[in-house]
């Protein structure tokens, strides 16, 4: 049986804020939980520190149902953004497994500074995809963009107070569809595994 279906990805289909908020605690919001257990204490065992999960609520929202949901992973227990994380989420197109630093976070100079004199990204995987904006869904394949375009994207977060950068895997809903949650687990620890040298790298670990 698929951890990932039509049901999950189909919530985002539905009309109106309170209509979407219900559909989404009900159906996706169990499994973040779930996953938000399970990882917090995979990255604990990894790093060392102390890891929270912090599942999206999207409480600030009046009028606009959310377009995407997630958990992440930090080492802060009152909040996520001020820091680089970890993420599993969802939007309708696809299930996402990434670690970002986003416009809020402490530092960003001196990770980008960080990453852009070190060849970590350069030994990733091809099929890894980055994003300089963490509020939409499309990402480009390291392979497509090569090191110039993460290049840019990298002194972009360094240069510009609403730079962002967002690093991981992409599961299209076809192909999250397919997966058992064992075979799902098996991706997202990769995944991670992959993605903390790159962690490591931006705190100077």
């Amino acid at each position: 049986m698929s951890y990932w279906n039509e049901k999950h990805f189909k919530v985002f289909e539905t009309p109106g804020l309170e209509a979407r908020m219900s559909a989404l605690i009900e159906k996706v919001r169990p499994k973040f939980e779930e996953l938000g257990e399970q990882y917090s204490a995979y990255f604990s065992g990894k790093t060392g520190e102390e890891f929270h999960p912090h599942v999206a609520k999207h409480m600030r929202r009046t009028v606009n149902p959310p377009n995407d949901s997630w958990v992440a992973f930090a080492p802060n227990k009152r909040g996520y953004k001020a820091v680089p994380h970890f993420q599993i989420g969802l939007w309708e197109s696809h299930v996402f497994i990434i670690l970002a630093v986003i416009y809020e976070a402490n530092g960003k100079t001196a990770m980008a500074e960080r990453l852009l004199n070190s060849d970590v990204i350069g030994n990733l995987a091809e099929d890894m995809v980055v994003s300089g904006d963490h509020m939409k869904p499309e990402a480009s394949s390291i392979a497509e963009l090569g090191d110039e375009g993460v290049n840019k994207l990298l002194q972009r977060l360094r240069d510009v107070k609403k730079g962002e950068f967002v690093i991981g895997r992409h599961l299209q809903r076809e192909e999250a569809d397919a997966l058992s949650k064992s075979q799902f687990d098996e991706l997202v620890e990769k995944t991670f595994d992959e993605l903390l040298p790159v962690y490591n790298t931006m705190l100077n670990k």
